[in-house]
């Protein structure tokens, strides 16, 4: 007695193939290979939309900034084409070869990882600096004795352009190991210059004149007021610190705002008499000459 054995096909597409007529091997071969593309690209279709969507509803409910929307939708299709594949994998009956790539995944991602763990550290960091924002694109800040305009944000890196148009790429660990000062965060900022005057010189006079170059200087605001006070008692001069609050607080206007103010006092002090005096040394003593 002879037993026919049924042939082997895998997945519903081939056995709609074989069906048709379609030699079983061709079938077997074909049938999974379609079935992989077509669910693989409705899946992929699918989650990028929805990651998509939910990249809008992320970032308007956090208050994101506009750059923050490219890494995370490259982050997103990412995930996306790793869930497609792994879901088409499933239905074209290739259950074999996908436990087999998840080993060698794994493996691979645990040698990537110990060899990349200062890419990975930046890229925390930046997931960071995205979810807290110390700053944005636009902003100058100072750090770690660096100052500059913040041109770009990676999650790996962030781009400063330097006040001398030195582009410096910054690795994002750096930027969130230390202390950063947002320069144009506020609406305002506030700025200190200190002068020195002679100690024979009218301490009040000075301070008036200062006050009043303040006033004149169309980017120092009025309210609050410009003001000063006696700083220290130095070694050949009395110095005196004046605060100005600035209506732009970009250090272009702020450089600006610093020379003018200068040059306003030294002008001042010279029409009043006021001395600004420069540091002097007393030597005591006395020298003895040989015959």
């Amino acid at each position: 007695m002879l037993l026919q054995v049924a042939p082997d096909v895998s997945g519903v597409l081939g056995g709609l193939l074989t069906e048709l007529g379609v030699p079983v091997v061709v079938a077997n071969v074909i049938g999974p290979a379609v079935t992989f593309l077509i669910v693989g690209a409705a899946v992929f279709t699918l989650l990028r939309r929805g990651f998509d969507s939910l990249t809008a509803r992320f970032i308007s409910s956090r208050g994101l900034a506009d750059h923050v929307r490219a890494p995370v939708e490259r982050l997103g299709l990412a995930l996306a084409v790793f869930l497609a594949v792994t879901v088409a994998f499933g239905a074209a009956g290739y259950g074999d070869f996908l436990q087999s790539l998840a080993t060698i995944a794994a493996a691979a991602t645990l040698a990537v990882g110990l060899a990349t763990q200062d890419v990975l550290k930046n890229l925390v960091a930046g997931v960071f600096i995205y979810t807290d924002q110390p700053f944005k694109i636009g902003d100058q800040i100072e750090w770690d004795g660096h100052a500059g305009t913040v041109e770009d944000i990676s999650f790996r890196v962030s781009r400063i352009r330097t006040f001398d148009q030195e582009l410096l790429t910054v690795p994002n660990s750096t930027m969130t190991d230390g202390v950063i000062k947002n320069i144009t965060d506020g609406s305002t900022r506030r700025i200190t210059i200190d002068v020195g005057i002679g100690y024979a010189d009218d301490i009040d006079a000075a301070a008036q004149i200062m006050e009043e170059t303040a006033m004149g200087i169309p980017s120092v605001r009025a309210d609050p007021a410009p003001s000063t006070r006696l700083k220290a008692l130095g070694d050949s001069a009395v110095i005196i610190t004046a605060r100005l609050w600035l209506a732009d607080p970009a250090r272009s206007d702020a450089t600006a705002v610093r020379a003018a103010f200068l040059q306003g006092v030294k002008e001042g002090f010279d029409a009043a008499g006021i001395d600004l005096p420069y540091p002097t040394r007393v030597l005591e003593g006395s020298i003895t000459v040989g015959e």
